[in-house]
């Protein structure tokens, strides 16, 4: 039977291919070492799974709730961006809460794409940003992911040849997977560029609160006159490791806004209410959670960095995220990241994410995800140490290891 259209747009699930092999690995009793999947393995903090259990005790939050998310929620959110970045948000227009920045994302690509409309979009970039839009019938323009001057020449190519002209420009900083980050200076030539070309811009922030250094991530929004045509994304998975809970917003552009809430209100009732209060209650919170998330991911990055170096892996620090973005050493690039990533499950038994997942543009590379202790870590070094020590021997009669794509 012929597939559906919408499914026809997307492409295989290359991430897929991975996650079977990993399965079938530790079925047959392998430690996999999972470097994959970007699913925090910290707790929730303890006081915001308290206050989920106090306020799932009352009946009343038993009912349907909100999908744009409850009052006290949203002008949390509102003070949260207050607090950051010193941009101040109406919580009744310019606020709603989301099921998680992805939902949010793919809903905003339904709210506002008719079929045929050009979308300018990162390469490599989180897999949705592309593939919301294809699912709403935009069709994608790709850009670069650098945020320096690079990045403009061939933006106003993309523009120039487009036709029709680009209804929306994504941004993704820091960015998933390259965990680049763009400054304040980046953001207001974006902004220009976009009102000079009446241009929507949609930046995911996800990662804003996992940095490394003593320069927390902008907003987009910090840049005057971006709320004319901007809308930011952000998650609460990472910052307070809540992915199951999935809790998210959307803050911005009113018109944007009120376009997406009137999606999300044919679709969804929004999350359970206890979630929305416990979410309350964390972005309320004094920081204190934040910080300690975001020190232990970097001890897990420094000891990567260091015992992934040791072990002949050049992986370069990330600036912020909870990822590494990783150069396949030169013996193994010519096989691409999908086939690379398989020989280090079957090999070293270790789990990363191709680049390729990510756009064309990643096939050099693979993501790590700094969701294992730093025991673990150690031991996927050790491992893949071994592996490469070993490959010429273990693997001559498989493939050659001097071939060139």
């Amino acid at each position: 039977m012929e597939e559906f259209h919408k499914v026809r747009r997307l492409p295989p699930y290359v991430f897929e291919q991975v996650n079977r092999l990993k399965a079938s690995a530790r079925a047959a009793g392998a430690d996999i070492i999972d470097l994959g999947m970007g699913n925090p393995d910290l707790p929730t903090p303890q006081s915001i799974v308290d206050k989920l259990c106090e306020a799932v005790q009352d009946p009343r939050t038993h009912r349907y709730s909100s999908s744009k998310g409850i009052p006290g929620l949203r002008r949390a959110q509102a003070a949260y961006y207050a607090r950051r970045f010193g941009v101040k948000l109406n919580p009744d227009t310019q606020v709603v809460a989301t099921l998680g920045s992805k939902e949010g994302f793919a809903n905003m690509a339904q709210a506002i794409t008719a079929p045929g409309d050009v979308i300018l979009c990162p390469n490599p970039t989180y897999p949705i940003h592309a593939f919301g839009f294809l699912m709403a019938g935009g069709v994608i323009r790709s850009i670069s992911v650098e945020p320096d001057d690079t990045f403009f020449g061939p933006l106003e190519r993309a523009v120039r040849h487009s036709i029709p002209k680009p209804l929306a420009l994504i941004l993704n900083y820091p960015s998933n997977p390259t965990a680049q980050v763009a400054t304040l200076d980046f953001y207001k030539e974006v902004v220009a560029f976009a009102k000079k070309h009446d241009i929507i811009v949609l930046s995911d922030l996800a990662y804003s609160e996992i940095y490394f250094n003593d320069a927390p991530p902008p907003s987009v929004l910090e840049v005057p006159g971006a709320i004319d045509i901007a809308v930011e994304f952000t998650s609460m998975s990472k910052t307070f490791s809540m992915p199951g809970w999935r809790m998210g917003f959307a803050v911005g552009n009113e018109r944007l806004i009120a376009a997406l809430t009137r999606v999300k209100s044919y679709l969804d009732y929004g999350a359970f209410t206890p979630i929305q209060v416990a979410a309350t209650q964390a972005l309320n919170g004094d920081g204190s959670d934040i910080a300690e998330v975001r020190n232990i991911y970097k001890r897990r990055r420094d000891v990567m960095v260091e015992s992934f170096g040791k072990a002949g892996f050049d992986v370069p620090p990330p600036a912020a995220t909870m990822f590494a973005w990783a150069k396949i050493p030169e013996k193994f690039r010519h096989l691409g990241s999908l086939e690379f990533s398989k020989l280090l499950v079957e090999k070293a038994d270790v789990a990363v994410a191709p680049g390729i997942g990510f756009g064309e543009q990643g096939d050099d590379y693979v993501r790590l995800a700094l969701v294992e202790n730093e025991h673990r870590i150690r031991q996927a070094a050790r491992n893949i140490k071994k592996f490469l020590s070993t490959a010429d021997e273990t693997m001559h009669n498989v493939i050659s290891l001097n071939a060139h794509r």
